[in-house]
């Protein structure tokens, strides 16, 4: 049940969770703009070995970031963690400009992953507090779709400033500092749990004029603190590894397509602009996607849609390894692709908004995004083997295909709700 009523609701913390999620976006692509510019000047002492450490220890940051900072959005409130977060990554997104070397360049990426790791968790978490019931997929995906948006913007503005790399981390430091007040003064504190029922008993004692009510609304004190050990006890852990599985795989998925497919284009015998104009087609699909998955888990289950959606991707994926001649039934085909592969795993993070109690909900999608941000390196690095061994075309895309396979069996095996253990609270079932 969202903790706000429907009277206090605006579209401002609608608007502003997706802003975040276009800082996101800006992190996804903005290494992989500037990376040829470096290497090829050598600037700061890049070579390719140098831009593998810094892309590499940037996702670890974030990865840490999610797994650890973002359950703090269950005891500090989910306002002043993604606050916080923001202006963190800010300040150290401006300060790579400085950076006198490849090892600072590196570090200062790992330092702006931590708070940009946990924004994504803390954003979702506040979106499925102050969404209206019933509303948790859409919600989700429409916030999502910033990533995707923040990903192409980024990509064109590379166009217009590329080979000045500095001028695109101005940029995204600049734009989260400029979030910052707004996300300070425009975006309400969802309630607590414990005060989210003392209010509805409240509530309910002004209605029935009963004070026999009230006492129910005392152990406000007595709320447990949540933390990341919740998730390997009773009845959590076997719901926590599936989701763990699928995470990783969807995030595989993600980062791997958005590096290698223009790569595995051009080995299947495509060009190369051919290659970067299908990789802007698959980022298109993806936020049309995030729309129509958001209101299909809504209507018929989040369960149901995610295992459509990560089934489908495997198809969609495994067809991609078919030589095309035809540029429109190409991209036709990428674009469907693009439609399943990225809001599979936006679904996940919907499903576990909904599976896990509201004061684990910062927790468990932290370590949802966490695990799934070491997919996200291990997809580049097993995509980039496979292009090193001249074998990318096809088999690149029968992993991602079996990567999505993955996901379905370890989803299969997570329940609709989750049974609440004495003493602890039940997930609210959905079917």
């Amino acid at each position: 049940m969202s903790t706000l009523s429907v009277a206090r609701r605006s579209q401002w913390p609608v608007w502003l969770c997706w802003l975040a999620m276009v800082l996101d976006g800006f992190d996804l692509v903005v290494l992989g703009t500037v990376i040829p510019t470096l290497i090829k000047t050598h600037e700061l002492g890049f070579d390719a070995i140098g831009a593998t450490y810094a892309a590499t220890i940037s996702l670890v940051g974030v990865g840490i970031g999610a797994l650890f900072i973002a359950p703090l959005s269950d005891r500090l409130g989910r306002r002043r963690l993604l606050v916080a977060c923001v202006a963190w990554f800010s300040l150290f997104t401006i300060a790579v400009v400085f950076a006198p070397n490849v090892a600072v360049f590196g570090i200062f990426r790992l330092l702006a992953g931590l708070g940009l790791g946990a924004c994504l968790p803390a954003a979702l978490a506040y979106m499925n507090d102050y969404a209206p019931a019933g509303t948790a997929g859409k919600s989700t995906t429409r916030t999502m779709t910033g990533y995707h948006v923040g990903a192409v913007a980024t990509a064109f503005l590379a166009l217009l400033v590329v080979p000045d790399w500095r001028i695109m981390f101005i940029v995204g430091g600049v734009a989260g500092f400029a979030l910052v007040p707004l996300l300070w003064f425009r975006l309400p504190e969802t309630l607590p749990p414990s005060h989210a029922a003392e209010q509805e008993t409240a509530a309910a004692g002004a209605v029935t004029r009963s004070r026999e009510a009230r006492p129910a609304a005392t152990p406000r004190a007595e709320a447990p603190q949540a933390s990341i050990r919740d998730l390997i006890r009773k009845p959590y852990p076997f719901v926590a590894l599936g989701i763990a599985v699928a995470s990783f795989m969807g995030l595989l998925l993600v980062y791997g397509l958005n590096t290698w497919l223009p790569q595995l284009m051009a080995s299947a015998g495509y060009t190369v602009s051919a290659g970067l104009v299908l990789l802007l087609v698959l980022n298109v699909g993806a936020v049309a996607g995030l729309v129509v998955a958001g209101i299909l888990a809504d209507k018929h289950g989040t369960k149901k849609i995610v295992l459509l959606w990560f089934g489908l991707s495997a198809v969609f994926l495994a067809v991609l390894s078919i030589k095309v001649q035809s540029e429109l039934l190409l991209n036709a085909a990428v674009f469907v692709t693009g439609v399943f592969v990225f809001s599979s795993q936006v679904l996940v993070y919907a499903w576990v908004s909904q599976l896990f109690p509201a004061r684990l909900r910062g927790t468990a999608l932290g370590f949802a995004a966490g695990v799934g941000r070491f997919g996200a390196i291990m997809g580049p690095a097993v995509t980039g083997t496979l292009v090193a061994a001249g074998i990318a075309y096809p088999w690149g895309f029968y992993v991602f295909a079996a990567a999505a396979v993955l996901a379905v069996v370890a989803l299969v095996t997570v329940p609709h709700a989750i049974a609440a253990a004495p003493g602890r609270e039940a997930a609210v079932e959905h079917s």
